[in-house]
């Protein structure tokens, strides 16, 4: 982050909390509970935003190497990663190209060439059909070149492999990411690697759960027995990048910072970084480590999660601290998304039960309105919220 505007962010956080007032749009607004739980709206996300914008798939250390393959869904399409011999990632769907059986069965591993398990045709990990069995006796006249994996535009940026679920099409990722280039690229994820995950099925909208992370308004009273204590009560702010943005929580040490050490104010060192990146990936900032949540819109209600601590690469695992020391860290970071995603479930079970017709974003909730008014732009351009 350039020094200039984490000194700007420190400030109007520590500012806000010397006045005991907050980070305020100008209006109440509404988003309808219907788009939490149309099934028709699901689907005109899934095909609208889902599979044509970057999904963080996976992190390069799980595809180190040439010849390293990953198999993986993106948002239900079944997608192979593989590293050819020159090191350049590659995506495709997991789909054979004769009668569509899935190609690679195992979750990941080293492999030059796929064979596939129901007819033995066989591709190469860079995407080519290079045998078949008795091809020209049975497909004369088809050109087996038109016959290789169906590709997905591929990108390798900021540690992470982003794949675009439109087979066959292009995508300027350079273009899509450049607000926020520079920042994420000072993460130093390309340097990290997962020390601890975990895997979670939640019952609620992809929507809700990406909402109950870029407030601070709920801390104190959802999170009173894990982490609410440590944080300013309803303080954040958050600023917008194209489609993504910046959330900012801070601690209550940030408030204490003395002046005369201002030079070596460091903004995560007191207050939780949140980057959303449209449509699904957030990367939960912290003082010596980035948790990566990977959202996965199964249906209306239905949302798979991957959380995972990455840590900095060092002599011993995971940047020359202990793995307890990681996998304490890890601990604390899912108990209280545990937390979130249980008040989420709740969240959309009252949804669903007709009780109310909007729900309601305040003045100081202005980050969940921003980002509902980007799903909306990528679904439709007339507005859809109104000023309470």
């Amino acid at each position: 982050m350039d020094r200039k505007v984490e000194l700007e962010l420190i400030d109007e956080l520590r500012a806000l909390a010397a006045s005991k007032t907050f980070f305020v749009d100008e209006a109440v607004t509404r988003n309808p509970v219907e788009h939490y739980l149309s099934e028709a709206g699901f689907a005109h996300e899934r095909d609208t935003i889902m599979h044509r914008l970057p999904h963080a798939a996976a992190h390069i250390s799980e595809l180190a190497g040439a010849g390293a393959f990953l198999r993986c869904d993106v948002y239900g399409l079944p997608v192979l990663l593989t590293r050819d011999k020159h090191g350049v990632a590659h995506g495709f769907h997991n789909v054979c190209r004769h009668r569509g059986a899935r190609l690679v069965e195992a979750a990941a591993g080293c492999a030059n060439r796929f064979t596939c398990p129901y007819h033995g045709w066989t591709y190469a990990n860079s995407g080519p059909l290079v045998g078949a069995p008795h091809f020209e006796n049975g497909f004369g006249g088809i050109d087996k070149a038109a016959l290789g994996l169906k590709p997905l535009p591929v990108k390798e940026a900021f540690g992470f492999i982003w794949v675009v679920g439109d087979p066959g099409g292009v995508f300027d990722f350079d273009d899509y990411f450049a607000p926020l280039a520079g920042e994420l690229d000072a993460l130093g994820m390309t340097a990290m690697t997962i020390a601890a995950e975990d895997r979670r099925t939640c019952d609620a909208n992809w929507k809700i759960l990406i909402e109950g992370g870029i407030e601070s308004y709920h801390f104190r009273v959802a999170h009173r027995d894990t982490i609410g204590p440590y944080f300013e009560d309803n303080l954040s702010s958050y600023r917008a990048f194209g489609p993504h943005l910046r959330s900012v929580l801070p601690r209550t040490s940030m408030a204490l910072l003395p002046e005369a050490a201002r030079d070596g104010w460091r903004i995560r060192d007191h207050a939780n970084l949140v980057y959303t990146l449209f449509p699904t990936t957030q990367f939960l900032v912290q003082q010596d480590h980035v948790v990566w949540i990977r959202q996965e819109p199964l249906a209306p209600g239905r949302t798979g999660l991957r959380l995972a601590t990455l840590a900095p690469t060092g002599s011993e695992p995971a940047g020359g601290k202990s793995r307890d020391h990681w996998q304490r860290n890890h601990a604390i970071t899912i108990k209280t998304l545990e937390e979130d995603m249980k008040i989420g479930e709740g969240v959309h079970a009252g949804l669903a039960s007709g009780a109310n017709d909007h729900v309601l974003f305040g003045r100081f909730e202005g980050a969940l309105d921003r980002f509902n008014r980007t799903v909306a732009e990528y679904l439709d351009p007339a507005p859809t919220r109104k000023p309470e």
